[in-house]
């Protein structure tokens, strides 16, 4: 018989849900979610495992899915962020794409970029498919340091995903140059088309700080409390130690999503060719497919309307969850308060009381 315990935590908009299994079986405990939400957590992890009769010291494993970067990214709250491009392509993420979610529609409003114009800086230099042409002058990199005032930094130069050899050269002196975190694109995102791989490269410095501070605190916490290091659900589906997760904070982005879908994989019956999961919280419902025990994955995925190409759980979510309030309206149509979805491949949903998950 296994004797270990082990804690999982899903952080959610609404609540905070623990659950604890030892020896003596399963203990689940929800308390509201915190901002901070390390708090929450806490919180929850004592209520069990004091209804476990355990205590907090006893725990061999802890995992937890959050919605620290889901929030930062839906809600456009995370760290000033600056760019550095290739000398022409500073409005890369303005521009973004041609298409439209729904082609007819006049209204279509793009997201504001996470990154404003005067954020953004440019720099001469030249790589091509087949190699580099103009290596980065250090001296530049240096004098555009000094002009950079911002918490976090995203470097995406034309062509780094064939040739990051000037790329990592800029990324290198800035890192050495400012008391701030640098992601570099092909480290974050090493593929072809510059927007995608721009607009990830930005998601991941943006939320890096947030997620670095969440992160130091739950650490802490946990150190005090005598539990292990926690382990975090990536959008993936996979879990990872806090300094992998730290240095790729944009894998993240759908963690609490996540956590759902591949939970419920587990459990599919042995006759049936799959099964729909259906999470429905307070703020949102989030739905997916399993086959044949094996959970669907996508490298076309959006958060808030913005596009993050890095391997996530397929999970499309509706902004309309249990606490959601709804009426009818003169027409006698069911409408409720709009929110951004936080999953939505190329088309938004619309509708609930919020955008972050539960």
């Amino acid at each position: 018989m296994d004797d270990s315990v082990r804690v999982g935590v899903d952080v959610g908009g609404t609540f905070t849900d623990v659950v604890a299994v030892g020896p003596d079986g399963l203990t689940t405990a929800k308390v509201p979610s915190t901002t901070p939400q390390h708090e929450g957590v806490v919180r929850g992890i004592e209520a069990a495992c004091g209804t476990a009769d355990i205590e907090p010291s006893d725990v061999d494993r802890f995992r937890h899915a959050m919605t620290v970067a889901t929030n930062a990214l839906l809600e456009t709250d995370g760290a000033e962020t600056a760019l550095v491009t290739t000398a022409g392509f500073g409005d890369v993420l303005a521009i973004g794409r041609q298409a439209r979610p729904d082609l007819y529609d006049q209204s279509v409003a793009r997201p504001d970029p996470l990154v404003p114009d005067a954020r953004r800086y440019e720099l001469d230099e030249r790589a091509t498919p087949e190699g580099i042409e103009q290596p980065v002058d250090p001296d530049a990199v240096r004098a555009l340091a000094a002009d950079i005032d911002a918490d976090a930094v995203a470097v995406s130069l034309l062509h780094a995903y064939a040739h990051p050899e000037n790329e990592r050269r800029v990324a290198e002196i800035l890192r050495r140059e400012l008391d701030a975190p640098v992601s570099a694109s092909d480290e974050v995102l090493g593929a072809f088309r510059e927007y995608e791989r721009t607009a990830t490269t930005v998601a991941d410095a943006f939320v890096t700080p947030v997620l670095s501070t969440y992160l130091g605190h739950l650490e802490a916490e946990a150190r005090e409390l005598g539990l292990p290091e926690p382990r975090v659900m990536q959008s993936n589906g996979g879990i990872a130690d806090i300094g992998t997760v730290r240095d790729n904070a944009v894998t993240t982005a759908l963690s609490g999503p996540a956590a759902g879908v591949v939970g419920a994989s587990a459990f599919e019956p042995v006759d049936a060719d799959g099964l729909v999961t259906f999470d429905m919280g307070g703020t949102s419902s989030d739905v997916s497919l399993v086959r044949d025990g094996g959970v669907e994955r996508t490298t076309d995925a959006d958060v808030g309307d913005r596009p993050v190409r890095v391997p996530m759980v397929d999970v499309e979510t509706v902004g309309a969850g249990g606490g959601s309030i709804a009426w009818v309206d003169s027409g006698a149509r069911c409408v409720w308060a709009p929110s951004r979805p936080a999953r939505s491949r190329g088309r938004p949903v619309t509708g609930g009381a919020g955008p972050t998950r539960p």
